[in-house]
């Protein structure tokens, strides 16, 4: 139900005579859940609605109206309240963060709606019938999804649900019902991986186009694993022998379908896709393609300049050096600028965890002060920051990191342009605290 909060003047809604504190119990005679039916519904032509009034009388009128007109009704809540994972995947990463940070870090979401609107991965383990239907009526394309593996006993044992064999039935199903899905693979070696892999990969192309690309990640391991089950990361030989199984299997399909994280190329010190095999950076937000498309755009932007100043440019350990080849190449490009890349390791974590995103403010401290104060600025990507915020995983703020360390910090937004802007350009705003 949706409880009106305001109706706009000279709207649809206020010739049907809405008024604040009306509830909306359905569209079409399907129950209104939350804010997607009333979006969904507000770009239709024709449709029926049913109201709740104050005085408790119900009634449903048909709407009659062109797509670009609106009801122009806004409610008192959206009722999208996160829905929580009911799974226990033997890879799960809040199951590995340590006692003591911020209760936001250790919310399970798995919930469809975030996935149409943000791009989340969820598992569909937690879907009724009505939440497959709806997802279904109403559209909500694309979605993320975390398969992990098409074997149906496999999955329930990654995933720790005794309903997420269901996952070829639902995936089919919105497939016939014209949604557009994204996968993910978060590959567990000796679980997933190999045969497993190859057949997820052919289950799921057997739905492409619906199934547009699978995704496939490591593990991320922190040093709070105490008490989980035993998985070994992977090393060269084996980042090798994914990288060479998604190209088989990718050449044997004639497109990009499977689409590996940056990290194992980097673990296989091998160079990534070239920037065209990602078509439009579907799964960039799971480190898929970001390597590409950063490369891509710093050689956009690179220009002769000068900019006079040493700079500390912040990495994790696995991309130091595509980091130090990056701004090698801008250093050439700028007359007086001074570039050292200092690789960060992840004690709070741990040394397993080695992507630039998961370090925390403390790290980055100790790093910074131990090389003492041979540099002007310290730049970093916007990753290391809680998202809309200047505050790190483990809380200290960006401001308080500058204060400690005496030095003005550049913030990059992610973006090659941004990159190298932060190390060449004396009118950097991007994130910066200057």
């Amino acid at each position: 139900m949706l409880t009106v909060k305001e109706v706009a003047k000279n709207s649809i809604g206020e010739e049907l005579g809405l008024e604040k504190g009306d509830v909306i119990l359905a569209f079409d005679g399907h129950r209104a859940v939350d804010l997607l039916d009333y979006l969904y519904y507000d770009e239709k032509e024709e449709f029926s609605l049913t109201v709740r009034q104050k005085n408790g009388d119900e009634s449903t009128c048909e709407i009659e109206k062109y797509e670009d007109e609106s009801l122009g009704l806004t409610f008192e809540n959206d009722n999208l309240d996160i829905r929580t994972c009911q799974n226990h995947c033997i890879f799960c990463f809040i199951d590995q963060m340590p006692c003591g940070m911020r209760d936001t870090l250790y919310v399970k979401d798995d919930d469809y709606r975030q996935s149409f609107l943000c791009g989340n991965f969820v598992t569909l383990t937690n879907l009724t019938e009505e939440d497959e239907e709806r997802i279904a009526r109403l559209k909500l394309s694309p979605l993320y999804i975390s398969v992990h593996a098409m074997n149906g006993e496999l999955r329930k044992k990654l995933t720790g649900n005794r309903f997420a064999d269901r996952i070829g039935v639902q995936l089919k199903k919105f497939a016939d019902a014209g949604i557009t899905m994204h996968t993910q693979v978060v590959l567990a070696r000796g679980y997933n991986d190999g045969e497993e892999l190859e057949f997820t990969a052919r289950e799921l192309f057997k739905l492409y186009p619906s199934v547009q690309t699978m995704a496939v990640v490591p593990v991320g391991m922190t040093k709070f694993r105490e008490g989980l089950t035993e998985i070994k990361d992977i090393d060269e030989n084996y980042a090798k022998e994914v990288i060479s199984l998604a190209r088989k299997l990718n050449g044997e399909f004639k497109t990009g379908f499977i689409q590996l994280a940056d990290e194992f190329y980097f673990r296989a010190g091998e160079s990534v896709e070239p920037y065209e095999f990602y078509g439009s950076f579907p799964q960039i937000e799971n480190g898929v393609g970001t390597t590409a498309k950063f490369l891509n755009e710093i050689d956009e932007n690179i220009k002769s300049s000068k900019f006079d100043k040493k700079i500390l440019l912040i990495s994790g350990t696995s991309a130091r050096e595509f980091i130090k080849k990056q701004a090698e190449k801008i250093q050439s490009a700028v007359k007086g600028l001074t570039v050292k890349v200092l690789a960060v390791k992840n004690n709070f974590f741990g040394e397993t965890v080695n992507c630039t995103g998961l370090l925390t403010g403390q790290d980055i401290l100790k790093a910074v002060l131990s090389e003492g104060d041979g540099y002007d600025i310290i730049v970093m990507p916007c990753h290391v920051l809680r998202e809309k915020t200047d505050m790190f995983l483990d809380g200290m703020t960006v401001s308080e990191l500058s204060e400690r360390t005496g030095k003005k910090i550049r913030i990059t937004n992610g973006t090659g342009e941004s990159f190298v802007k932060a190390l060449s350009s004396k009118k950097f705003k991007e994130g910066t605290n200057e």
